[in-house]
């Protein structure tokens, strides 16, 4: 019985996964990525209430230490917001 049921168990692909590509993208990655998105829109008040919840919500994300930095430079008097 179980060699029949191996006979038509799918067969996986054999390459190496490329690191760059993810499969699992976390929590941490789409608020980072959001916020990206919002720099590039120069909306600077979205930035930042998504980098605030990001270093909020998400304190073990690996996006938080580049998430402060950026929100150092938001509220800077010369900065976005």
């Amino acid at each position: 019985m179980a060699a029949g049921l191996l006979a038509t168990a799918p067969l996986q692909c054999g390459h190496t996964p490329d690191a760059e590509l993810r499969e699992d993208e976390t929590p941490g990655d789409a608020l980072w990525q959001l916020a990206q998105r919002f720099h590039a829109a120069h909306d600077a008040p979205g930035e930042k209430r998504t980098l605030e919840y990001l270093v909020e919500r998400y304190p073990a994300s690996r996006w938080v230490p580049a998430a402060r930095d950026a929100l150092s430079t938001l509220q800077a008097p010369d900065g976005g917001g």
